[in-house]
């Protein structure tokens, strides 16, 4: 294999040019990455120096990456860094201890957009729901969904399941709150499930059936497919375009680092979720724009939308939401959509803690994400109270200093606005 070789100044370079010689690869060229103490100028590696890891990887078409630079000049966050825009241009990154390679994607024949994300409960579903939505006005739109409790094998959904046909998922054993049962229930439009178990660095999966599910999706004749990732994990087909999604509660240096720096490096568009006021999202909206300065990245909010009428009734919310967030949620059901909220609840993956505080409420109306425990625990709690169970959208709502996110991604799909 040809290989690409990071050098740096703190080795001398006839040690250098004998690791060469020691490697089962094909060194065509090194880049040196800095440190001096070891030069004297005029050094001669055995190979041309290219200016940089990007320029040396498309003049040169190695096959593989191969640091043999060590620290100071490359510590962790500078090898993460250079191992995700490695990873970005297709190439595998090895070093001493380590080998990155990147994520196996199949080909796939029709248009289509990933929709991914930089963790778990950053609010991918939602972006991919507001996606489908905004791309099905003028076009057949299939969105493909994988997830930790997905079907074991890809399973069409055609009709938007009630919650009654949730219910009775759910009491067969099934997950009745995975992700693409989300999409189809809240955003309309046809769904193919699939699952996905283990999680790389880089997004990989140990196993999955997303590619039989890219098959069940190509046999429904859409003009566009969206594949919706599971959490940090992508979804194992090359996709014309990645909306990269990263929560704003994150920390900057998780977000935009690591191998998230890599996700980011494949995104056409990236959107922050979580952008509250006096929310501190700022320094992680800005540590992405430093990895990718030429995408577009657009600060949203996400704002709950009940899919049935609450106004006038006594409303108990169920989410995902970190508590400092449950006062505005409440806020926005009271004013946007009237309802009169009694409680907000941020445990629905807590199912201990969701029962404790179930045993203590009462309500017209259980309003529920359609998340974790939301079925199996919640609707059914209400469902033998006889109380009145409502699903509930995720709005993604730009910040008005922010501009247009449904312009920003129909530009992204190719689409004229």
């Amino acid at each position: 294999m040809r290989a690409l070789a990071i050098v740096d100044g703190e080795h001398y370079p006839p040690v250098v040019r004998d690791a060469f010689a020691e490697l089962a690869y094909d060194v065509v060229a090194a880049v040196l990455v800095g440190g001096r103490e070891k030069l004297r100028g005029g050094e001669d590696y055995g190979v041309p120096l290219a200016e940089d890891v990007v320029a040396g990887i498309e003049r040169y078409r190695p096959e593989i990456v191969v640091d043999l630079s060590d620290e100071p000049v490359l510590g962790p966050v500078e090898r993460f860094a250079l191992a995700s825009r490695v990873l970005a241009l297709g190439l595998p990154y090895e070093g001493a201890d380590f080998r990155f390679e990147p994520p196996a994607r199949e080909p796939f024949g029709l248009p289509s957009v990933a929709v991914v994300g930089t963790g778990k409960r950053v609010g991918k579903t939602a972006v991919t729901g507001h996606l489908a939505r905004l791309l099905s006005r003028d076009r057949r739109v299939v969105v493909v969904a994988m997830g930790r409790g997905g079907p074991s094998e890809p399973e069409t959904i055609s009709v938007p399941p009630t919650v009654e046909a949730l219910l009775e998922l759910s009491r067969g054993g099934r997950h009745a709150a995975s992700d693409h049962l989300e999409t189809a229930a809240l955003a309309g439009v046809e769904t193919v499930g699939a699952r996905r178990c283990g999680g790389g660095l880089a997004g990989g999966v140990v196993t999955s059936n997303v590619a039989a599910a890219a098959r069940v999706a190509v046999e429904l004749a859409p003009d566009l497919v969206v594949f919706d990732g599971s959490g940090a994990a992508l979804p194992p087909v090359a996709t014309d375009r990645t909306v990269v999604v990263v929560g704003g509660h994150q920390d900057p240096a998780v977000a935009a680092g690591y191998l998230n720096a890599f996700r980011l490096l494949l995104a056409d568009v990236v959107v922050v979720t979580m952008g509250e006021a006096g929310g501190g999202w700022e320094p992680t909206r800005d540590a992405v724009r430093a990895v990718v300065a030429d995408v577009p990245v657009v600060a949203t909010v996400l704002r709950p939308r009940p899919a049935a009428d609450v106004r006038g009734r006594t409303v108990a919310y169920f989410c995902t939401a970190p508590p400092s967030g449950h006062a505005v949620l409440a806020a926005h059901l009271q004013e946007k959509h009237g309802a009169i909220v009694t409680h907000v609840s941020g445990n629905l993956a807590d199912r201990e803690a969701l029962r404790d505080e179930l045993a203590r409420l009462d309500a017209e109306v259980f309003l529920v994400e359609l998340k974790a425990a939301a079925i199996d625990v919640v609707a059914e709690f209400a469902s033998a109270r006889e109380a009145a169970i409502v699903l509930a959208a995720n709005d993604v709502i730009p910040l008005s200093s922010e501009g247009g996110l449904d312009e920003m991604l129909l530009e992204m799909a190719g689409i004229e606005v």
